[in-house]
């Protein structure tokens, strides 16, 4: 286990105890000697933590204290990895490039044993072989569900029948070759999904649906569970 690892263990172990602990048991809890445990209790009280007690008589950490963006766990920092790197490669170009911005704003404020764990990680993502989800429609979607905007749309489905529809989207579903639009359809009067890939033209209105996204989504997951739960009876 690497320091930083153990800082953010043993201040978790202090989230846990709502009365002050023995350094007996926290070193033991974490494998350690009481010298590198009074040691890791100054290192955190010197970032900020309001690590109460001394040695003998326990330590109790006060609630309000925040952890610094730099503690994650090696498991924690190999999933902000995986997933900013399949944003990187799979979304389009206004996401992919603010999933490699944070994965340097991370790398910046790292520990030197972190960051170097970082650099070596072996968690690839393959090529996508689907420009389309890279393409500018997504991102004016991306932008239409955050501020709840109705979208016109030139949709061509996959038996290749054309239709116009204006749509409530709320949702995008990324799928390693697909990227699929989760919106309530007016012509419809119902929920529909549209492969990005298939619409030929959209147009974001400066008209905002009648309802919040949150509700949009909500209610679809509900019709998704009684359609499943049919499908199996």
């Amino acid at each position: 286990m690497s320091r930083s690892q153990r800082l953010l263990e043993l201040l978790q172990l202090l989230r846990r105890h709502r009365y002050p602990v023995t350094g007996e048991r926290l070193a033991q809890e974490l494998g350690i000697s009481l010298r590198t445990l009074y040691r890791d209790i100054a290192t955190l009280q010197q970032q900020g933590a309001d690590i109460q007690g001394e040695a003998g008589v326990g330590y109790v950490l006060k609630p309000g204290f925040m952890l610094p963006p730099l503690m994650f766990s090696e498991e924690e920092l190999e999933a902000l990895v995986l997933g900013s790197r399949w944003v990187a490669e799979r979304a389009d170009r206004e996401l992919s490039d603010s999933a490699n911005s944070v994965l340097s704003k991370i790398s910046a404020v790292l520990p030197a044993d972190l960051r170097q764990a970082m650099d070596a990680n072996t968690l690839l993502i393959g090529p996508s072989g689907n420009n389309r989800l890279k393409g500018d429609e997504v991102t004016l979607l991306r932008r239409a569900i955050r501020d709840g905007l109705k979208v016109s749309i030139d949709y061509r489905s996959l038996e290749e029948r054309e239709s116009k529809r204006t749509v409530w989207p709320f949702a995008l579903g990324y799928f390693n070759e697909v990227c699929l639009l989760l919106a309530w359809c007016e012509t419809r009067q119902a929920f529909r999904n549209f492969r990005t890939d298939r619409i030929q033209q959209l147009q974001v209105e400066a008209q905002r649906y009648p309802t919040h996204r949150f509700v949009l989504l909500k209610a679809w997951r509900e019709e998704e569970k009684k359609r499943q739960a049919a499908d199996k009876n």
